[in-house]
């Protein structure tokens, strides 16, 4: 890449969203823990300070060297940014009277500032701070207020120092892409040229020169991220990209051949492995989620490896790892607790003995659709649901057998169908089925029965770090209650899931 922007991250949960508003602005960014910083090189135009959980007067609290970059590019510090410039110059920060959470307004505005050029009075704004900037050094000025935060932004005079107390970050502020236009395009001079287009041509020749000799392996799933990683590299070597696609007897009903024929016609080199029976002889009797995990993703590896040896001079793997998974690994309190596994099979490398190549490692999930959607793959795979890697072995809970395999297979089937029918597919971010390890009376035609629950879980998110539950119209959910328990015949009670995330996760296991 060429020209960017440096995101540091003190922490904030807001980071990622900091990234994706200058991405949407066509400049490229990077986010990197305040810990371990890039040396300001020439291509690095601006430099975003991020907010934190923290206080600037906690002691510990996540430092840099403020006055080591200042004078070399454009900085804009936001919430802790901004209170961490202003204390480093012996400004003073304070505990709020009040806590500022929340809407607020900028009754005062010094729109000479290049920052706030277009921002109009009384524009909404986003606070999210326990401390505040009582006062600032000689040489900075207030830019901005709000009816209870005096220094809601200020500039360092004679440089492109800027803080600003609230979050242009979130859609709260109503106003906030502007700001973040301001500073990135009129103030850091970024050209605003980093499309799809630009990417597909850098990488494909990166990809040429990187994948020069031998062969590379690839794990298709028949989603977005490894397809789109797939047609990359099939762009810039060919036929010496080897594309192998796993049924492991836990995919969606049908799934194996329809997503195998849909690759017929993108011109990729794909085999297609039948391996449920080794999947299903690895998860007899394991009830545990993290069990079930692991004995799918170790058997995976197996079955991978296996395919991969038949293929001569293999050289790499090639792997559909998204921007998300690179944060996560170099967060600022290093890899997050596991709350569960990974269903990418980081093993694979270190078995194989194989080089790694990721093509799509600086990208969001919504920005890999868009270099899709360039590269005219179609739309049936890029509005693909994600799906999970263990697949329905985490949507059946308690132990996996094929008959539980086969009767949610047939509940999601209906269930998805259903949505398709409907126009709701495109409108949810993620839906499907799960077998409860529980049964419940009911009653058909005259008789009681005592058979399965499921319960159908649809959301809305942009990448998955958080979700609301989808707020499916009732008439749809009674229509595909119906038609579950009238085809279905081991269930006879289907519920809903209207919890978000957090604090539940996506998926049940």
């Amino acid at each position: 890449m060429s020209e960017q922007i440096l995101i540091v991250d003190f922490g904030s949960q807001y980071t990622q969203l900091i990234a994706r508003r200058v991405r949407e602005l066509n400049v490229y960014c990077e986010i990197h823990p305040f810990n371990q910083l890039p040396p300001v090189h020439g291509d690095i135009k601006g430099i975003i300070l991020s907010g934190s959980p923290c206080s600037v007067n906690d002691e510990g609290s996540p430092r840099i060297d403020v006055r080591g970059i200042i004078g070399k590019v454009p900085i804009l510090g936001i919430c802790y940014g901004a209170q961490l410039i202003a204390e480093e110059y012996q400004g003073n920060v304070l505990p709020s009277q009040i806590r500022e959470y929340g809407r607020a307004r900028l009754e005062k505005i010094d729109q000479h500032h290049e920052l706030l050029k277009e921002i109009q009075l009384n524009s909404q704004v986003w606070m999210s701070h326990g401390d505040t900037i009582d006062y600032l050094p000689e040489n900075f000025d207030v830019i901005a207020s709000t009816s209870t935060v005096r220094v809601a932004a200020y500039k360092m005079k004679s440089t492109g120092v800027y803080g600003i107390q609230f979050h242009p970050e979130v859609t709260h502020t109503l106003e906030g892409k502007t700001i973040l236009r301001n500073f990135v395009v009129h103030i850091c001079g970024c050209a605003q040229d980093w499309t799809p287009d630009i990417f597909i041509e850098t990488t494909v020749n990166e990809l040429r020169q990187k994948l020069n000799k031998g062969n590379v392996v690839l794990g298709l799933s028949g989603g977005v991220d490894s397809t789109v990683a797939a047609v990359l590299i099939n762009e810039a070597i060919g036929e010496r990209l080897h594309c192998i696609f796993v049924d492991n007897g836990l995919l969606r009903k049908n799934e194996f051949g329809t997503v195998l024929d849909s690759y017929k016609h993108m011109g990729l080199n794909v085999k297609g492995v039948n391996a449920s029976d080794a999947f299903y002889d690895a998860l007899e009797g394991i009830s545990d989620p993290e069990g079930k995990r692991k004995a799918i993703g170790r058997t995976f590896i197996e079955v991978f490896d296996d395919e991969a040896h038949k293929i001569s001079d293999v050289e790499w793997l090639a792997q559909g790892t998204i921007y998300p998974d690179v944060i996560e690994s170099v967060s600022v309190k290093g890899p997050s607790a596991t709350i569960k596994s990974h269903h990418n099979v980081g093993g694979l490398p270190g078995k194989m003995k194989l080089k790694v190549v990721e093509p799509l490692n600086t990208l969001f999930k919504d920005e890999v659709r868009k270099v899709g959607r360039t590269l005219n793959i179609d739309p049936s795979i890029l509005n693909r649901h994600p799906f999970p890697g263990p697949g329905l072995g985490i949507r059946i809970l308690g132990d996996i057998t094929r008959e539980k395999v086969r009767i949610i297979q047939d509940v999601d089937d209906i269930f998805i169908s259903a949505l398709k029918i409907h126009g709701l597919y495109d409108e949810v971010w993620q839906a499907g089925a799960i077998l409860l390890p529980i049964q419940s009376v009911g009653v058909m035609g005259d008789e009681r029965t005592y058979e399965s629950v499921v319960a159908l879980r649809a959301v809305t998110s942009v990448d998955g770090m958080t979700a609301d539950w989808s707020q499916l119209p009732f008439d749809f959910l009674a229509n595909v209650s119906s038609d579950i328990i009238n085809k279905v015949k081991e269930v006879n009670r289907v519920v809903f899931d209207i919890s978000s995330k957090p604090p539940a996760t996506i998926e049940w296991e």
